[in-house]
């Protein structure tokens, strides 16, 4: 089957500059609602990768994003995430962009097409065979990220991807591969739209599903999570009252005491 880069394909609707505001955000919405969809045809791909992170990291190893633009960005997004949500260390969930930290806000010339660069960038981190690197490329033919994978496969590294085309050759370099079709964009290639939603969603469930894996949930609740704010710590306050049976006074007291939902519970018992 020959290559369809879908996510290339003209918007399926025409002359948007005529459209009202209200045309063109009902225009936007109907084509989100499909996106869900679309991942839900990929949760067996999805459940697969998953389940590899999670035994990796429950081995010790870490978890590596890598892409470019919108894709590394949002790797970027999920990784920064997991240490405020779940109270992991820095340095356990990594997301790298393609021309390092500058182009989390600008746009770096030609970084995504460099093929030796996504690897030089993963060996920084010392990046050996008890890790797992998600690539992401929503076109599927990111050289950054291609090249990256092809390296970590040569090293005996675990690899998924996350892709919005099919048979994709990215999909060919990895062990897990996912991919969700998401079809044209409203604006003709612009891949931050449904792809990157799509994508968000995915990194969404890995990093869950693998902070649940590794224990970091409680019931369904973030009783690891940093208190770096008045709100968290009103909600940790609520979590102590409710699962320890306390009144607020006591639960503020214990929060203050321990900085933690997790050990202020485990000194309750």
């Amino acid at each position: 089957m020959a290559f369809r880069k879908v996510t290339e394909e003209p918007s399926l609707y025409r002359h948007l500059e005529k459209m009202s505001v209200a045309e063109i955000v009902s225009s936007i919405n109907k084509e989100d609602k499909n996106v869900a969809g679309n991942v839900e045809e990929a949760l067996p791909q999805i459940t697969k990768l998953i389940e590899a992170v999670s035994e990796k990291m429950q081995k010790g190893g870490r978890l590596f994003y890598i892409g470019a633009g919108t894709s590394g960005r949002l790797g970027i997004l999920d990784a920064s995430e997991c240490p405020p949500t779940y109270g992991v260390p820095h340095g356990l969930v990594v997301g790298i962009i393609a021309g390092g930290e500058k182009a989390i806000i600008n746009a770096i010339e030609h970084a995504e097409d460099n093929s030796e660069q996504g690897w030089a960038d993963l060996c920084e981190y010392k990046v050996n065979s008890g890790d797992f690197v998600v690539g992401i490329a929503t076109s599927g033919t990111t050289p950054y990220v291609i090249g990256a994978l092809k390296r970590c496969r040569e090293n005996g590294i675990a690899t998924g991807s996350i892709s919005c085309n099919p048979e994709s050759p990215v999909s060919d370099e990895v062990d897990y591969p996912i991919e969700v079709i998401v079809g044209p964009e409203f604006v003709t290639g612009s891949t931050r739209m449904k792809a990157g939603t799509a994508t968000k969603m995915i990194l969404n469930m890995i990093s869950t599903a693998a902070m649940i894996q590794l224990g970091r949930v409680e019931d369904n609740k973030m009783v690891n999570m940093q208190l770096t704010n008045n709100k968290i710590f009103e909600r940790g306050t609520r979590m102590l009252m409710e699962k320890g049976n306390i009144d607020e006074t006591e639960a503020r007291a214990l929060l203050m005491k321990f900085r933690s939902v997790k050990e202020a519970l485990d000194n309750l018992k």
